[in-house]
């Protein structure tokens, strides 16, 4: 029996999101508890299923926030180690009017990347179903080596592997180092989910299924998930390719974390179904569920203290 549904590894962080003005005139910012991975697990976590987070934290007052952050939404923190020496990375949100967003990073370096192969548990992987990793963990030669040890582990134990690139272009010296760590996560996963702008990154093309499909020519990946943003996401399953709508929100404050609560939801969904014989039916709940939940999370600041229960998901579904 695996104690864990989902294992992740990579970032933690603060993310400072932008929250009014104050008397005098000054921005307001919220100190956030944020990082994809964790982001993924808290919304599994609101869907009752077990998770764990390997990763690392300044031994500050950011890092022990974070840790109880973290523990306090269920997700299992044995993994999560201390650094004595470097703080925890800090990330600045800035937000468009339209709720996009860009990022200012404090991390050169921050305690994420300083994770080593030594800090890497390797019962909490083994003990897990599933594990979960991005390129962020891949930025800096520690942390990639820590983060590749644990997919040696996570293969040795017949894990299914989901990856997200969650490609942050001013974390990396060089953006073909950033493409190299992409090709490395779509030659070891699974499940893929890849944004529009990581598609157009990554192979140069515009359209979202020719660029799925130059994916899939060079690597065997059995589920690609790709999300548009306001024009939705698409499921690509053998020779299926399934595409849903998104649920347009005129509540929208900001977009940090819609697509990891999509993740999040994804892979719940694949967790259920079970990821060798999805039919139609299968991928188009996925979908709808996903781009339901993604939708909720832009209407609150910040994200891994806030994702959507499964009511409020199943809610937003039957809104159209």
């Amino acid at each position: 029996m695996k104690k864990f549904d989902v294992v992740a590894l990579g970032e933690l962080l603060i993310d400072f999101t932008e929250n009014g003005i104050s008397e005098q005139g000054n921005p307001m910012l919220e100190a956030n508890p944020g990082g994809a991975p964790c982001n993924v697990l808290s919304m599994l976590q609101e869907l009752n299923r077990s998770t764990a987070f390997i990763g690392k934290v300044g031994n500050d007052n950011f890092g022990r926030m974070l840790m109880e952050v973290v523990s306090g939404q269920g997700i299992d923190v044995s993994g999560l180690a201390f650094d004595n020496e470097v703080h925890t990375t800090l990330a600045f949100v800035h937000t468009a009017p339209d709720g996009d967003r860009s990022f200012s990073f404090y991390r050169d370096p921050g305690a994420d990347v300083m994770l080593t192969e030594n800090d890497v548990p390797e019962e909490i992987i083994a003990g897990s179903k599933l594990f979960h990793f991005g390129t962020l963990s891949m930025t800096h030669e520690a942390s990639g080596n820590a983060t590749k040890k644990a997919l040696r582990i996570a293969h040795e134990n017949g894990l299914m592997v989901s990856f997200d690139p969650n490609l942050r272009p001013p974390l990396w010296k060089n953006l073909d180092d950033a493409r190299k760590a992409m090709a490395y996560g779509f030659e070891h996963c699974d499940i893929l989910k890849i944004s529009d702008d990581e598609i157009l990154f990554f192979t140069g093309e515009e359209d979202i299924a020719a660029g799925v499909e130059k994916i899939k020519k060079e690597y065997d990946i059995k589920l690609i998930l790709a999300t548009m943003g306001k024009d939705g996401s698409m499921a690509f399953y053998k020779d299926m390719r399934i595409a849903e709508q998104s649920f347009i929100s005129d509540k929208t404050i900001e977009t940090t974390g819609a697509g990891d609560t999509f993740m999040g939801i994804a892979l719940h969904n694949v967790l259920e179904k079970g990821l060798e014989a999805m039919k139609e039916d299968d991928l188009r709940e996925l979908l709808k569920m996903a781009n339901a939940g993604a939708s909720i999370i832009t209407e609150r600041r910040g994200a891994l203290k806030v994702m959507p229960k499964r009511q409020e998901v199943m809610e937003r579904m039957l809104s159209r």
